[in-house]
């Protein structure tokens, strides 16, 4: 039952200690998840702990460690599926580690915008950023950021043109690489890609990826149609696919406009994958849903958050960090098979 002298205020480190029969020392060392503490009083700690419902005090904290244990999360203001996953995941992550996590979502990537959101930064002693930078142009903010503290970019599939910025990403090229090679070996030899925004480093990387390697097979790579992440410009590329010729396999840069592209061909009369196989990027929850179960590649964004604070915490104990690249994974379903041809064949 919760001690009723402390019931009427915040409990503090004391009334910890008194509680669990322990010194006030040995609070602090649980807290700080330090060893040399026996397992049977730490247990006696974390009991009185919850018992009391006390709550670490970040100033106090601060004051001792000379630490705010504060970091900062920049992200652009999106509703799209990756860097709003990662966000998530990122907070999840840091808050397991002990950070106390500040966001700011900026609307773009304007100096008043990122000169704003440092400022609210440092307002809260932040010690380093997260900048979630899903675009190019995202690397300015890292390079303004990266002035006033540490940096760790969560970005696509390219370097930071400062050495000194260190980034976590998937590995988008490879993901796209598996997705091409998957089409190849099913037997398609006529190819379209449905790609991304100009300016987004993802799309970038998926499209070059998927280039290189029907170059390598000796196939055409000239069917390439503009899309905006949006599963509507999905269904327009879709249209002017429809109209232009149908290939065998359509690779669809992310989940969402594969989705508008499946509408788009369902409204021709063509089916997945019997006349045309249809992949995607991302493996969104719902892509098992599709009708049919979308092909495509799956983001581990729990992982790919986990090591970005590990990345973290070695930059804030001024210990040596590299850029880290994570495999991504395919994930096969009914939406690819053969080719009309090659099934003919068999």
């Amino acid at each position: 039952m919760r001690d009723h002298t402390v019931a009427s205020r915040r409990p503090g480190l004391h009334d910890v200690a008194r509680v669990a029969k322990v010194s006030h020392q040995t609070v602090s060392r649980v807290l700080n998840d330090q060893p040399h503490v026996r397992p049977a009083t730490r247990e006696r700690v974390q009991q009185a702990i919850a018992e009391l419902g006390y709550r670490r005090n970040a100033a106090a904290r601060s004051l001792v460690t000379h630490r705010s244990g504060v970091i900062g999360l920049l992200t652009p203001r999106t509703h799209l599926y990756g860097p709003t996953r990662s966000m998530m995941e990122v907070e999840v992550a840091a808050r397991k580690a002990g950070f106390f996590v500040s966001l700011a979502s900026v609307a773009d990537s304007s100096a008043a915008a990122l000169d704003a959101a440092v400022e609210h930064f440092k307002d809260q002693a932040a010690e380093a950023v997260v900048l979630i930078a899903p675009e190019k142009a995202w690397l300015d903010a890292a390079r303004v950021v990266s002035n006033d503290m540490p940096v760790v970019t969560l970005c696509a599939d390219y370097r930071p043109a400062r050495r000194s910025l260190v980034s976590v990403a998937m590995d988008n090229r490879k993901g796209a690489l598996l997705v091409t090679e998957h089409l190849v070996q099913l037997g398609h030899r006529d190819h379209a890609f449905i790609t991304g925004p100009p300016d987004s480093a993802e799309a970038a990387a998926r499209w070059r990826a998927w280039r290189s390697e029907l170059q390598r097979a000796g196939h055409d790579t000239s069917r390439v149609y503009q899309g905006d992440w949006s599963s509507e410009s999905g269904y327009q590329a879709g249209q002017r696919l429809v109209a232009d010729g149908v290939p065998t396999a359509v690779f669809a840069a992310n989940d969402q406009m594969a989705l508008g592209l499946l509408t788009a061909l369902g409204e021709a009369g063509l089916d997945v994958p019997l006349d045309v196989s249809v992949a995607g990027f991302d493996d969104l929850p719902e892509s098992a849903y599709f009708r049919p179960g979308l092909t495509t590649v799956r983001q581990d964004f729990t992982t790919l958050a986990g090591r970005c604070v590990d990345v973290l915490e070695r930059i804030l104990r001024n210990e040596p960090a590299a850029s880290v690249r994570i495999s991504p994974e395919l994930v096969i379903r009914q939406s690819t098979a053969p080719p009309p041809h090659r099934r003919r064949r068999h």
